[in-house]
């Protein structure tokens, strides 16, 4: 990269430190949890100011409906005082209703505008104060006098209106809501139906409502039982039709508070229902937006997560800095090995990890000093035939190319490849020695056959993939040592001799019934019928250029252990690969087996 220019490469986590990548890491972390908990602080925060001033509203809404719940129920008071009390006792032929009225409207005057009694004929009997129904009007054809006669038992209550039933100069079309009802009036001894109406004056809910104040944009309204709009703040804006209210949709809702989205707005909606009227009160509040308090909290919750974010990065500095001395105490020990000075002092120190890590290096470091002294040893065996196959187990080849790959890699400091190479390498001589026994566990088998291909595949770069797959419940059962890897073998130098890529090696071990199957297959160029025939008969010469071992020679040992119905299965096809198949007895490795 040229000098001065930014790469994104140099952000990599390789490229830091241990101390670097632990700040990093740990810095990256706090951040995180910082921002949760001030997102769930400001949340909660939210929260509780939506309860409050919800809670608030319903108090208002409560408090207003019991306003108007009382407001009515005088109205029908007084309506009852003027039936029980002047009607029904006094003979409308006299003057003693009109004294009687007129005490009454007196006495309320402040919420009632006229009280009229109206013959079942449309005729005015008598009103307070003196009034004279309209020539041009007809009462009979009223709505209100239909309604209160034909519900005679019932108290009836009109949506506002211009008051233009009678003549009167200073309140002749002023806005009213009338109470009528049903009554009997006594005329010269005679009984007979009529219309007491009672016109109270609009300007009380005027002024009740316009003091309400919900917060936050919110607003009260009142509709009767059908979502008619008896009271609205924005009513004149609702009439030209530069405002909408759901209050059709408000007026089917039930008693309570509900959150609805009305008119692609989030609200809150608090509906309580007016007493005997069955008039719906309906409290509308917007998603509560914080306010100047709101504000003053986020930033209060900045400054503090931005506080602990420093501290934490102090914090953060003194830890990293503990924990990453002895492990670059542990990383110049390591470089001194692969400058290859194995006499290299390793002290282990730090943490329970890094000083079993430290120990495991060193220990390491001794065991490549026994094995790089002890690879071609010769090993005993209790037969001729184990002896020869246990001899020719280490192909002088494939141990001198193994270390021209160590030696290669560490003069290339590659040491993390070379101290992998070497631990499979003796791991495969360790599971090749088994102390001398030829019987070992599965598990064993396959971590020899494993460490195999993970060297085969370090010195043939590209040329193949593997992989193997064991089913868990096998991996203590009895297998035959040194039975996968001669076969793994000739796959690689046979298979995919003339190959240039793409090579792949598949190895599983699975269980069926009482018996064990092992499958190798590759898609190597394959063999024909003759020479599948020919490969494991006793003719049949296998090449030098691996193990030495052969295909031959491990169904021969097969079945020299486990005996004749259990051996090797070949099946290939010319250019489309090999699948071998080994068959054993499932036996769980046990003492016997290890006498072996």
């Amino acid at each position: 990269m040229e000098k001065g220019k930014f790469s994104l490469k140099n952000l990599s986590i390789k490229n830091l430190s241990i101390q670097s990548s632990i700040f990093m890491y740990f810095t990256v972390t706090a951040i995180i949890a910082i921002a949760l908990i001030s997102l769930i602080i400001f949340q909660r925060f939210t929260n509780s100011l939506n309860a409050t001033i919800i809670e608030e509203n319903s108090g208002i809404v409560g408090q207003l409906g019991e306003s108007v719940d009382s407001y009515l129920r005088n109205a029908m008071k007084v309506s009852d005082s003027i039936y029980y009390n002047v009607i029904k006792n006094t003979d409308i032929s006299n003057d003693d209703i009109k004294k009687g009225m007129n005490l009454i409207y007196v006495n309320n005057d402040n919420m009632i505008d006229d009280i009229a009694l109206i013959s079942g004929k449309g005729e005015l009997i008598e009103s307070m104060p003196a009034l004279r129904l309209k020539d041009n009007s007809n009462v009979l054809e009223k709505d209100f006098f239909k309604k209160s006669m034909a519900e005679s038992e019932y108290i009836n209550f009109s949506m506002p209106h211009i008051r233009d039933l009678f003549d009167r100069n200073e309140n002749s079309y002023s806005w009213v809501i009338s109470l009528s009802r049903a009554v009997e009036v006594t005329d010269e001894g005679k009984a007979t139906q009529a219309l007491l109406l009672i016109n109270l004056n609009y300007r009380y809910f005027e002024e009740i409502f316009s003091n309400v104040n919900l917060g936050n944009g919110g607003y009260v309204y009142l509709t009767n039982d059908r979502g008619d709009i008896i009271w609205h703040p924005k009513q004149n804006e609702i009439y030209s039709g530069r405002f909408n209210e759901d209050n059709k949709y408000a007026a089917t809702l039930k008693d309570g508070i509900t959150v609805e989205n009305l008119s692609g707005k989030n609200l809150t909606l608090n509906v309580r229902t007016i007493g005997y009227t069955g008039w719906k009160l309906v409290g509308v509040t917007p998603s509560a937006a914080l306010g100047i308090d709101g504000i003053k909290f986020r930033f209060f919750v900045l400054f503090v997560a931005d506080l602990f974010l420093f501290l934490l990065a102090m914090i953060n500095a003194f830890i990293s800095d503990k924990i990453s001395n002895p492990i670059k105490s542990l990383d110049g020990s390591v470089r001194e090995i692969e400058s290859g000075n194995l006499d290299v002092e390793i002290v282990p120190s730090g943490s329970y990890e890094v000083e079993h890590l430290g120990k495991s290096i060193k220990n390491m470091l001794g065991r490549i000093k026994v094995l790089m002294s002890d690879l071609v040893a010769e090993h005993n065996a209790k037969r001729k035939s184990e002896f020869d196959t246990l001899q020719s187990q280490i192909n002088p080849h494939f141990l001198y190319n193994t270390l021209d790959i160590i030696v290669w890699m560490i003069e290339n400091e590659n040491s993390d490849k070379a101290v992998n190479i070497v631990t499979a390498l003796a791991k495969f001589f360790r599971i090749s020695l088994s102390k001398g026994k030829n019987i070992i566990t599965v598990k064993d088998e396959v971590e020899h056959v494993r460490n195999y291909l993970m060297i085969q595949n370090m010195r043939f770069k590209n040329r193949f993939e593997y992989s193997i797959d064991v089913d868990e419940k096998v991996l203590s059962y009895s297998s035959l040592k040194l039975m996968l890897q001669p076969l793994v073998e000739n796959a690689i130098y046979h298979g995919m001799e003339f190959m240039d890529g793409d090579g792949e090696i598949d190895v599983k071990v699975f269980k069926e019934d009482d018996s064990l199957y092992f499958t190798i297959t590759d898609n190597g160029l394959g063999m024909s019928e003759d020479m599948v025939e020919t490969l494991l008969s006793k003719d049949f010469v296998s090449s030098k250029k691996g193990s030495g071992i052969g295909v031959k020679n491990v169904n021969e040992r097969i079945k020299l252990y486990f005996g004749s119905e259990y051996g090797l299965k070949v099946e290939s096809e010319p250019d489309e690969g090999t699948k071998i198949t080994i068959h054993l007895p499932a036996v769980v490795y046990g003492e016997n087996d290890e006498d072996r």
